[in-house]
């Protein structure tokens, strides 16, 4: 081969060289910009993702931000939210309607600007407090709208960012007039309630003692007929002094003197007079105890300890609602001759007397009816029992029968406050009423009394 052909032949080896260089250069390239191509995808689609999540957190914010303006537009509550300062950044529409200023008013201005003169020194100490107490229920005025003071019960605490810095505080208050109105509403209700209990347990009281009116007056018609029957005797025994004296006055003979003491019987008169006068005084005394119990029986008055004699106290409750019962049932009685205590004798009269008759209510149609009251000492206590034979209380819990109007008794036989009033006055008196199903059979209520009145 010449050396033409050989440099070109050369030439050709250079220029497969360089084309090939050339084919690996492009393809490089290539590979470089669908490299690039790939990134700017890839970030193209952070970019989307991104603001996807950004779009969604922006809708949140906003839901969010609707759901706070939403709750402070339903609060009645006034609200106001101020920096360190005391300067308001934020109020709610209670305080808007209740100013008659609107947030854009009062941003940026003190918050004391707010309330009444005679607030400010209170008002004064809420930002140097909030950096350390928290205030609660402090009554300020506030300025209405008209300038007029309004009360207002405030709340203050401290505010603070997401690093715990203290950035200001938050006020709520309400006014004080609706709180009053409704404290007001509320007591009237109260009182009502408590009128209209008093006029049922006062209307019991007078069923019980309509009840009992037979028996009472059986009670009375035994002394007032001793009475009379003693003031019969003593009239005509005044008739027969007076015509004796008569006699002496006239200055009549000795022996007819004589004679007509021995006919008008002087000398058993005068020896009967005293035990007649002391008898007309007992019966007296015994109308006027009847007359008395009767008194604190239905009368509302409060009523002062005295020291009273239980057994009598008990003998007297029982013959009242005997005495009235349609069917007498057989009282057996375990007293003690003579046993005292101190305490408000209506008030225990009128709970024996409703035991009482209780037990004659449950009795009502029985053959064998029988009840046996019982008194003794316990401790410092004294103990009264009030058993009946009957069937006993049935149902869970049994001491369900001192609820008032709770009654087994027919629609129209009963209020069902019997009980509940003996109970409440038991309590009242310092002690306890219980009731317990006997072994043998019925019920047995036991009143428990302090021997001396509880201070």
């Amino acid at each position: 081969m010449n050396k033409e052909a050989k440099l070109h032949e050369g030439g050709g080896l250079i220029d497969k060289i360089g084309a090939s260089d050339t084919l690996d250069l492009d393809s490089t390239t290539e590979s470089a910009w669908i490299e690039v191509i790939h990134k700017m995808d890839s970030v193209y689609a952070d970019l989307v993702h991104y603001q996807v999540e950004l779009e969604e957190k922006n809708l949140a914010l906003e839901d969010a931000h609707k759901f706070i303006q939403s709750v402070q537009s339903a609060m009645t509550d006034v609200l106001i939210v101020c920096d360190v300062q005391g300067r308001i950044e934020e109020v709610n529409k209670a305080l808007e309607v209740l100013t008659g200023k609107t947030q854009k008013e009062l941003v940026g201005k003190p918050f004391g600007i707010l309330f009444g003169n005679e607030s400010q020194s209170l008002v004064a100490q809420f930002p140097d407090k909030i950096r350390s107490d928290t205030i609660v229920d402090c009554e300020v005025s506030l300025l209405d709208g008209e300038g007029v003071s309004a009360p207002l019960a405030m709340n203050c605490s401290s505010r603070f960012d997401h690093d715990g810095r203290l950035v200001g505080m938050v006020i709520i208050g309400r006014p004080v007039g609706e709180l009053r109105r409704a404290y007001d509403e509320l007591n009237k209700a109260h009182q009502e309630l408590q009128q209209t209990q008093q006029q049922l347990v006062q209307s019991e009281k007078m069923a019980s003692l309509g009840r009992l009116v037979a028996g009472v007056a059986h009670e009375l018609n035994n002394p007032i007929s001793f009475v009379f029957g003693n003031m019969h005797a003593l009239k005509r025994y005044g008739q027969r002094i007076t015509r004796y004296i008569s006699a002496i006055d006239s200055k009549i003979p000795p022996e007819e003197l004589m004679k007509l003491r021995q006919e008008l019987k002087i000398d058993a008169v005068m020896k009967d007079i005293g035990s007649l006068i002391d008898g007309t005084m007992e019966g007296a005394e015994r109308v006027s105890d009847i007359v008395q119990d009767l008194r604190r029986y239905s009368g509302a008055q409060k009523e002062l300890p005295g020291v009273v004699d239980l057994p009598r106290v008990i003998e007297t409750a029982v013959h009242w609602v005997s005495k009235a019962a349609r069917i007498k049932p057989n009282v057996e009685y375990d007293l003690p001759g003579h046993f005292e205590v101190t305490t408000c004798k209506g008030q225990l009269h009128q709970i024996l007397v409703n035991l009482v008759q209780n037990a004659v209510d449950v009795l009502e149609g029985r053959e064998d009816a029988k009840i046996v009251v019982g008194c003794s000492q316990e401790n410092k206590h004294a103990l009264i029992t009030v058993w009946d034979n009957g069937l006993g209380i049935s149902g869970d819990p049994i001491t369900r029968v001192f609820d008032p109007f709770f009654t087994s008794k027919p629609v129209g036989e009963g209020t069902g406050l019997g009980l509940y009033i003996s109970y409440g006055l038991a309590a009242d008196l310092g002690g306890e009423l219980t009731v317990a199903n006997h072994p043998d059979s019925g019920a047995q209520f036991t009143l428990k009394l302090p021997m001396e009145p509880v201070k």
